[in-house]
């Protein structure tokens, strides 16, 4: 094919491309390489089927998809001239589009229609630009499905049908020349609604109700409905052409008609340019560092939290997998936050690896062994290793409370939370914060303008959540990014610039010296409360938290002493020394002296009752307490009974015997088989080994340099293999594989004797070939080396040198001497 020569089908518009460009086409639209076309004919209609053309159109921006809407109610092939004025307008409607708009359209359609040539979803030179058929089908207006410019169909299309004498009725009423002949008919009527002086003249005498029914349909949806006895005004235009039937109660308002009536427009309002995103407050930069070093680090305190409470053996699995309202809402409280901020944190521990399920008969959630590393992290890297975990995630926490497409409801930890546009519309907001100056909080409403511009079509979702899902994932990023840290007071802050710019280590750089540094003591205070004016470090306040309930959080951390408290930390083996040592070592104040009296007076009664199986048994040297034990009526339903003076027995199982007597006041202890005293320490459930929860893709991978590379080679090799000129063995002429596609036949004797004489000269053959699996395909060889049954050849088709079985060549043809022809 000549460089000159305008391409005819969309394949050879493509072949006729470079490979720079090939390979922009594949990246821009990866679903084309799964699997790799094996010619330039293949990817073509790969490229035209309607799955791929609904996945590219979904990522065009506003102005690139109404250039192709334009392009569907065009004239087919369209020149670019007529593309333009159906974007600009003809310039004749009383300075309604403004001169500043035209411009800005004319300076942004050829980016636009680059875009769409490179995305294969336009070809052909600018005076013959075809729009593909399957988005011409998808974008063209029909009663079922509107055009998104709101046009109707054309008049050809409108009166397909129609008698002869209905169409000489309207165009005698519309003041033309009756003609028996419907093509020229039709033709007359379209000349009338394209002209503009004749049309103006027919419209003036329009009644003024007629024209209010054509100001109601000529933005669309162009289709009416009529009574079987219309009003004058619709009558008045029905005669004249200007409302066609479509059925014996719809009318529409033909597109040549619209466009008049619309100056040439296909759309109401050109958007060539994207809204800009304008700032909703400017702040001090290091006001917004601070302000989201203080949320990380509350982020990693309330997950931290989130762990022990979950330590020794999180809720229940639901049989439909995730949490239930009420165990949601019981973690909500126990975090002191709302149920839709506690479904974040759930979800976002889940998806950092943290949190998963124990895979035990009785299922529940559980910390993993990958918490224990994280905790041991620093502050800093444990911050980080959220954040990243945040970003890919397609798990969505907003959803949890709504409803899937069938009405069942949507849990946290849930199996339905997926959606695999999050990441990307996380992303592209923090992007978009990036893009302002440091400090600056953007306006939210502009932010979505903008997103809604760039990916007008992405946000339907197959779960039936609406319209506008996109926006919605907009919105939920801008509180969980508050939440985490990664903003502060509604701007990005440095160390979030520097983890989506830099990595992890640069953020974490940033955001150490933020943090405040982890203290080594408390203070002590006399009605048994402890204060932590900081953060503490890590194996004090595990000691603390088990010694002592925290009673209030916030810039210090208040713990108070029970001695329901005291006796956790006992039951954990701690001493009664123990526990005056490790207070006196880590306060900055005296131990007050009702603090050393509780612990002592808890500590001489810790022990002195003990709990063992029998079912279960309650056994203390001290006959006077057993004998209060069954006096209590609050034991009446333990029904013990004494097996020996120092001896109960009870019905009841340990555990359940151990809580009552604690609620009853005294204070025992679970013991051994062998009378040892049975030691609980918190925190010892964990989960095996898991990894997290992989994101759910939104399609293809976007491939990488090579493997574009190899694709665009194959591809074009395999071309060459489908278009070669070959010789015809039985007439020795040249004959193109386009013309038979079928596979070449000789005996094994004739496929020898060519491949041999083709390794001796150094040429290519052509070759059929099946392979182990049955599989048969047309390549481009040239043989090497011929022994032992096989052929090493160089592979045209591949790319690489392959060993062929002789056995498994259906035949052989010498390439002309023209090579591709």
């Amino acid at each position: 094919m000549g460089t000159t020569t305008p391409p005819r089908t969309l394949a050879e518009a493509l072949r006729a491309r470079g490979d720079e460009s090939l390979a922009g086409l594949l990246r821009a639209r990866p679903d084309l390489l799964n699997p790799v076309p094996n010619d330039i004919t293949q990817l073509a209609t790969r490229a035209g089927t309607r799955a791929s053309v609904v996945r590219a159109l979904e990522h065009l921006d506003r102005f690139a998809l109404q250039t192709a809407e334009a392009l569907a109610v065009a004239p087919d092939p369209a020149p670019y001239g007529i593309l333009l004025s159906l974007l600009t307008g003809d310039g004749l409607d009383d300075g309604e589009q403004r001169d500043d708009v035209g411009a800005a359209v004319t300076a942004a359609l050829p980016g636009a229609l680059a875009t769409l040539r490179e995305q294969a979803l336009v070809w052909g030179e600018d005076e013959r630009l075809r729009l593909v058929r399957t988005a011409r089908e998808l974008l063209a207006p029909s009663p079922q499905h509107p055009s998104p410019t709101g046009l109707g169909p054309t008049v050809a299309e409108a009166t397909a049908g129609m008698s002869p004498g209905r169409l000489q009725e309207i165009l005698t009423t519309a003041g033309l020349h009756a003609t028996h002949d419907p093509v020229s008919a039709v033709a007359a009527l379209s000349a009338l609604f394209t002209d503009r002086t004749r049309m103006a003249e027919l419209l003036d005498t329009a009644p003024v109700e007629a024209l209010s029914v054509l100001d109601r349909l000529v933005w669309g949806p162009p289709y009416g409905e009529v009574t079987p006895n219309p009003t004058p005004p619709v009558k008045w235009l029905r005669d004249r052409g200007l409302l066609l039937p479509v059925s014996t109660r719809t009318v529409v308002l033909p597109r040549e008609a619209a466009l008049h009536l619309r100056a040439g427009r296909a759309h109401r309002v050109p958007e060539p340019a994207p809204p800009v995103v304008t700032a909703a407050a400017e702040r001090d930069p290091q006001a917004v560092d601070r302000a989201a070093a203080g949320q990380a680090f509350t982020a990693l305190s309330t997950v931290e939290e989130l762990l022990k409470l979950w330590n020794g053996g999180g809720p229940a699995i639901l049989r439909a997998g995730g949490l239930s309202v009420r165990e949601l809402k019981r973690t909500a409280t126990a975090l002191d936050v709302t149920e839709s901020i506690a479904a974040f944190w759930v979800e976002l521990a889940y998806a950092a690896g943290l949190l998963a399920t124990d895979g035990e008969s009785d299922e529940r959630y559980a910390p993993t062994p990958a918490s224990d590393e994280w905790l041991d992290l620093s502050a800093q890297h444990r911050w980080t290793h959220l954040a990243t975990a945040w970003l890919p995630a397609t798990r969505v926490p907003g959803l949890v409370g709504g409803q899937d497409a069938k009405g069942r409801a949507l849990s946290a930890l849930g199996p339905e939370l997926d959606r695999s546009a999050a990441p990307d519309v996380r992303r592209r907001v923090l992007a978009l914060f990036a893009e302002l100056p440091p400090g600056t909080a953007p306006d939210p409403e502009t932010l979505l303008r903008r997103l809604r511009w760039e990916r007008p079509l992405r946000g339907s979702s197959p779960s039936g959540e609406g319209t506008d899902l996109r926006s919605r994932l907009a919105l939920w990023t801008l509180n969980e990014a508050e939440l985490l840290g990664i903003t502060g007071r509604g701007a990005l802050a440095s160390q979030s610039r520097a983890l989506l710019d830099e990595g992890e280590n640069a953020a974490a750089a940033r955001l150490a010296p933020l943090l405040p540094e982890p203290l080594d003591h408390v203070l002590l205070q006399a009605d048994l409360t402890a204060v932590a004016p900081g953060p503490l470090e890590r194996p004090l306040a595990e000691t603390l938290s088990v010694l002592a309930d925290v009673e209030s959080k916030g810039g210090a951390t208040v713990y108070r002493f029970t001695p329901g408290s005291v006796r956790r930390a006992l039951d954990a083996g701690q001493a009664a020394a123990d526990l005056h040592a490790f207070l006196a070592a880590h306060s900055r104040t005296p131990v007050p002296q009702p603090l050393s009296y509780l612990i002592d007076d808890v500590a001489r009664r810790h022990g002195h009752l003990r709990i063992g199986a029998a079912s279960a048994y309650v056994r203390c040297d001290d006959e006077a307490v057993l004998n209060e034990i069954l006096a209590d009526r609050r034991s009446t339903g333990l029904r013990l009974r004494r097996l020996a003076p120092t001896v109960l027995a009870s019905q009841a199982d340990p555990g359940s015997l151990l809580e009552a007597l604690r609620e009853m006041g005294y204070a025992p202890a679970a013991e051994s088989a062998e009378g040892d005293v049975l030691i609980t320490r918190a925190g010892a459930r964990r989960t095996p080994p898991r990894t997290p929860p992989t994101p759910v893709p939104e399609g293809p991978p976007v491939p990488d340099d090579t493997l574009l590379g190899a694709a665009v080679r194959a591809i074009r090799a395999g071309d060459t293999a489908a278009t070669v000129i070959r010789k015809d063995p039985a007439e020795g002429g040249p004959s193109s594989t386009t013309s038979s596609g079928s596979l070449p036949r000789t005996t094994s004797a004739e496929t020898l004797a060519t491949v041999q004489a083709a390794a001796m000269t150094g040429t290519a053959v052509w070759i059929g070939y099946v392979n182990a699996e049955g599989a048969a395909s047309q390549r481009v060889i040239a043989p090497v080396r011929v022994e032992g049954g096989f052929v090493t050849a160089y592979d045209h088709t591949a790319d690489e040198v392959r060993t062929f079985a002789l056995h498994r060549i259906t035949g052989v043809a010498e390439l002309a001497e023209d090579g591709k022809g």
